[in-house]
């Protein structure tokens, strides 16, 4: 988890790659499939809504065996999205191993997405990104700690390697 542009792809990949799971990024799977208005406004910065996110998610735990562990990048971004993971979880149909909390500031982020250039990536946007991400992280990450879900926060500046030992470092212990 982290807000856009806090590494999370970046480091998402490179944990898939050093372990050999699948990585499972619901940006990427957004920018594949949704098209027409709904994407217009996605490229505007605006988010899907729950249901919407939760419906992507079931379609990509339908083709991906969730009984082997796998990285999963941008999900849940709400309270909602988190219970229904967590209900996931208590139903048994999958297992958190670990939530990866990537911070990084502002100054950080609004560099790194304007360096990255993509269409949503608008300094306001990217400002507004930020904000709601604040606003919405803490009651997810406080949920899943009362789940008993283990959450490691982890300083998203500095080196990608570095990220990656403390990242590594860091689920070792799970």
């Amino acid at each position: 988890m982290g807000v856009a542009g806090s590494g999370k792809s970046a480091q998402g990949r490179l944990l898939a790659d050093r372990l050999g799971y699948p990585w499972l990024s619901t940006g990427e799977f957004l920018r594949m499939l949704v098209s027409g208005e709904r994407r217009r406004e996605m490229l505007e910065g605006k988010l899907l809504d729950d249901s919407e996110i939760i419906s992507l998610v079931q379609k990509i735990f339908r083709i991906v065996d969730t009984e082997h562990e796998f990285v999963l990048d941008g999900f849940p971004r709400t309270v909602a999205q988190a219970d229904w993971l967590l209900s996931q979880r208590r139903h048994g149909q999958l297992d958190i191993t670990a939530v990866i909390h990537l911070q990084a500031s502002e100054e950080v982020v609004l560099d790194r997405l304007l360096q990255r250039g993509r269409q949503d990536d608008q300094a306001e946007s990217i400002r507004e990104r930020f904000r709601e991400y604040e606003t919405a992280t803490q009651p997810i990450i406080d949920d899943f700690k009362q789940n008993g879900v283990p959450v490691f926060e982890i300083n998203g500046v500095g080196a990608i390697e570095d990220i990656h030992e403390s990242i590594v470092g860091a689920i070792a212990s799970v």
